[in-house]
């Protein structure tokens, strides 16, 4: 054994002690010592392993790029009577040499390289332990992003049929758990190419990865591939893929074939309870009450519903028909079955009677399920605060707005904007600033609502000053405005008798694409009117009518004194002709 290297972990005494106990009959290969496990790694009961014959000339993928100046061990390594160790023997302390190699991932480069030449010796046999670490090494790549190497694997063990069904499969769930699952279709293509027979398991990865990018013909497709092979492994994870493919049904809008192979399941002794969920969540979007219910009930009497999902969708699917007095039966089969109420079933259900059958309806009902103890969220919070508001219950609009803050929700841009709108319906100008400033402070943006409040209020205070500040902020923290703000901007110049404001502003919505309403255009009939710009009224007029704006009695009056009193009695015609009061 000829020993190259400066490191004084390979001391001269040892590689004595070691040459002493083998004879060697030279048979060459060179490997960087930074990748060699230590002496004292390798106990020299085990030195009969090292009967190996290695050419340097093969190409493996390579983990990391090594420094040209790493030191380099020149082994020669032969047994002198190989007959002396029978062949189980030679076996076993390979397997546990690539073994002790693998648990090291820094020299997980090495373990390959070894593994690599090992396997074409006839009497090297891989265990499963082994191979367990070989394959890992796939998983690692894939993991961290080092696909090129992942691939060369692949290709390194596309011929060996032992290891390469289980390589491929590796493969495929690790791509799969990055989400990566045109990659694994990728990687199943080339299964199909290198003729590598799946297993059950690869055919459930592979049904996966189809099924997230919404391809379902082919995910029954491998189904029925599956069911016509009749694999032996596949008891196992049957289950799993009825699961997949009854939720690629589902997804698919086709809830009525997933069940007809859910029943299938059932005939066949597969139980897999967790299906029942998916086919009510499928037939719920699709406001099949009925099968719902049939589903529910059956569900029920043979396992406990826990997914929060399919409750949900219950609620959903009953606002959507109108029979809301079930969503707060759902509420009560949650707590029977103790799975959480959450704020999106709360807040549904809120939603829900406050679009059929109004705000004082949906205060009832909050009022009511907070008496039973259930817990509301953010999202119910702002929910409910809005229709206090709306029906005028200002102060339990604030009760409960306090009660938000104190319960930590204090993020919520809809629940202040609510809050901001009352106060200034209420002429609480001086609480309004007050409600911004704090939530300011907790590192809330305004939205364009809450500035559309806080010009609006400025605005009947005819405070220029304060409006031209807020509209400053929106341009500086790119808050876009809309036809509200153009609006109350326009609005409260126009108060203010700046009509030539008015039309600078009214120009910029316009080229911003705005729309002409009858508020926009009951402002902008005065302002022109007022400046005797009789040609921008009538091309107001003019876009009013090609964007189907109508006149109302006092617009119509408006522009039609206008016209009076320039003399104009050529455009009152025109106006007759063109517009029907509304």
């Amino acid at each position: 054994m000829v020993i190259s290297s400066c490191s004084s972990d390979w001391s001269l005494p040892c590689t004595k002690c070691y040459y002493t106990k083998t004879s060697l009959n030279l048979h060459a290969f060179i490997i960087p010592m930074c990748h060699f496990p230590s002496f004292s790694s390798i106990s020299t009961s085990n030195t009969k392993l090292f009967h190996a014959s290695f050419s340097a000339s093969s190409h493996i993928p390579i983990l990391e790029e090594h420094s040209s100046n790493t030191p380099l061990i020149h082994l020669d390594v032969n047994f002198s009577d190989p007959k002396k160790y029978s062949k189980p023997e030679i076996d076993q302390n390979l397997n546990d040499f690539l073994r002790g190699l693998f648990e090291d991932s820094k020299k997980d480069e090495l373990a390959f390289e070894y593994y690599q030449r090992l396997k074409k010796r006839p009497e090297f046999r891989p265990k499963k332990s082994t191979l367990n670490h070989v394959i890992r090494l796939i998983s690692f790549c894939i993991k961290n992003r080092k696909f090129k190497i992942a691939e060369s694997f692949l290709d390194a063990f596309s011929s060996d049929s032992e290891i390469g069904v289980l390589a491929f499969g590796s493969g495929l769930e690790s791509y799969n758990k990055l989400h990566m699952f045109r990659r694994t279709i990728l990687v199943f293509e080339k299964m199909k190419s290198d003729n590598v027979v799946l297993d059950s398991r690869c055919y459930l990865l592979v049904m996966e990865a189809y099924s997230r990018v919404g391809n379902c013909n082919r995910v029954v497709e491998l189904f029925s591939e599956l069911e016509s092979k009749k694999l032996s492994d596949s008891n196992g994870c049957l289950g799993q893929m009825y699961g997949v493919l009854c939720e690629s049904l589902g997804k698919s809008r086709r809830p009525f074939e997933a069940l007809e192979y859910f029943r299938d399941m059932t005939k066949k002794g597969v139980f897999e309870y967790s299906i029942y969920s998916t086919l009510i969540c499928s037939f719920a979007s699709l406001r099949e009450v009925e099968v719902v219910e049939k589903l529910v009930t059956e569900a029920r009497s043979k396992t406990t519903i826990r997914d929060p999902e399919v409750y949900l969708k219950l609620v959903l699917m009953y606002v959507e028909e109108g029979l809301l007095d079930k969503t707060l039966e759902v509420v009560e089969a949650m707590k029977e079955a103790d799975v959480k109420v959450s704020d999106c079933v709360l807040c549904a259900i809120i939603n829900g009677f406050s679009k059929r059958r109004g705000f004082l309806s949906s205060v009832k009902v909050f009022e009511k399920l907070i008496i039973k103890g259930y817990e509301p969220g953010q999202v119910t919070y702002a929910s409910i605060i809005n229709a206090y508001c709306r029906l005028g219950q200002y102060i339990k609009a604030e009760n409960v707005f306090a009660e938000m803050i104190q319960k930590g929700f204090d993020k919520c841009v809809v629940a202040y904007s609510s809050m901001i709108v009352m106060y200034g319906k209420t002429g609480r100008l001086r609480n309004a600033m007050k409600l911004v400033a704090k939530m300011k402070e907790k590192g809330c943006k305004p939205n364009v609502w809450i500035y559309n409040s806080l010009i609006d209020m400025h605005g009947k205070e005819k405070n220029l000053r304060q409006i031209e500040k807020v509209w400053n902020e929106m341009k500086r923290r790119k808050v876009a405005p809309d036809k509200i703000t153009y609006t109350s901007m326009i609005g409260a110049y126009c108060k203010a008798e700046e009509f030539d404001k008015c039309v600078k502003l009214y120009n910029e919505y316009r080229l911003n694409k705005g729309v002409i309403d009858k508020a926009m255009a009951g402002i902008m009939v005065g302002v022109y009117s007022k400046l005797g710009k009789v040609d921008e009224l009538v091309k107001l007029l003019q876009d009013m009518k090609m964007e189907g704006t109508g006149l109302d009695q006092r617009l119509y009056q408006s522009a039609w004194n206008a016209f009076a009193e320039a003399g104009m009695e050529v455009l009152t015609k025109w106006m007759k002709e063109s517009f029907r009061v509304t």
